[in-house]
C-alpha cells in the first residue's frame, strides 16, 4: 500500500521496497529539489510507518544533497542516457500490448535479468507503470514460439520527455536482437507522440545494457543518478 506525501514543487510516494515490509521505497518526483525540512518530513513518515530502514528512487545530484545531509548513503549509482529521436534503431522482431495474464512470466523474466536488489514485484511493476502520465506496457514473444515471452519494456511519457521505465531480456535469448526491438518499439512511440527527448538510467557496471543503449542510439550524458538509503 502506497502513502504520498505532498508539498510545493514536488511530491514523494512511500510503499514496500519489493514486497519487504521492513524497506520503504521512497520514489521521489520534483519541479525543485527538496529542502531540507521536506526530507526531515519524509523521514519521520516513513518512521511513523513502522519501517526499519529506507531506499530512494534515483535522484539527480540536487535532489540527493538534502538526503545527504539527512544521513542518507549511496546504494547504487546510475548511468543517465539519452537519445533525440532523429535516427531511429532498425526492429526486426515486433512486440505486442502486455496483458494481465502475462504478469506472472514478466516478473519471473524480471527476475532473471536483474540482480536481486533490482528485482520487481507487482507493486514495483505498478509504480513502473505509473510513474509517468501515459505508459506503454509491452512484450515481445520468443520467435517461433508464440506466446513464449522473451521479454518486456515499460515506457513512459511526460510532456516532451519520454522515459524507458524497464527493459528487461530472458538471459536465454540475449543476443538476437530483443532488447533492441524493445527499445526501438519505445523510441518510435515516443517520436509518434511528438517527444523531443528520451532517457534512460542504468547501473554502473551493466555493460551489456550500456552496449543494447549505444546500439540504439542513445549518448550517455556527463551525470550520476543516485539510489541512496539510510537504517531509521
Amino acid at each position: 500500500m502506497s502513502d504520498t506525501l505532498h508539498w510545493r514543487g514536488g511530491w514523494a510516494r512511500v510503499s514496500p521496497w519489493r514486497g519487504d515490509g521492513r524497506v520503504a521505497h521512497l520514489v521521489v518526483g520534483t519541479e525543485i529539489p527538496p529542502t531540507d525540512e521536506v526530507v526531515q518530513r519524509c523521514v519521520e513518515r516513513i518512521r511513523g510507518r513502522g519501517y526499519e530502514a529506507v531506499v530512494t528512487s534515483a535522484l539527480t545530484p540536487a535532489e540527493s544533497l538534502p538526503f545527504v545531509d539527512a544521513g542518507f548513503a549511496l546504494r547504487e549509482r546510475l548511468h543517465l542516457l539519452e537519445h533525440d529521436l532523429s535516427r531511429l534503431p532498425a526492429r526486426r522482431h515486433g512486440t505486442r500490448r502486455a496483458r494481465p495474464r502475462d504478469r506472472p512470466e514478466v516478473l519471473a523474466i524480471d527476475a532473471l535479468a536483474f540482480v536481486e536488489f533490482w528485482h520487481f514485484d507487482d507493486l514495483g511493476l505498478d509504480e513502473a507503470i505509473a510513474a509517468t502520465p501515459i505508459s506503454r506496457f509491452r512484450v515481445i514473444e520468443v520467435p517461433g514460439e508464440r506466446a513464449a515471452l522473451a521479454g518486456y519494456a515499460v515506457s513512459g511519457r511526460a510532456g516532451a520527455f519520454g522515459y524507458l521505465q524497464r527493459v528487461a531480456v530472458h538471459p536465454s535469448h540475449r543476443g538476437g536482437g530483443l532488447g533492441n526491438a524493445l527499445v526501438a518499439d519505445a523510441l518510435r512511440w515516443f517520436r509518434r507522440h511528438r517527444v523531443e527527448r528520451a532517457l534512460v538510467n542504468t547501473q554502473v557496471g551493466n555493460d551489456a545494457a550500456l552496449g543494447l543503449y549505444a546500439r540504439c542510439g542513445f549518448r550517455r550524458l556527463p551525470v550520476w543518478l543516485s539510489v541512496l538509503g539510510r537504517s531509521l
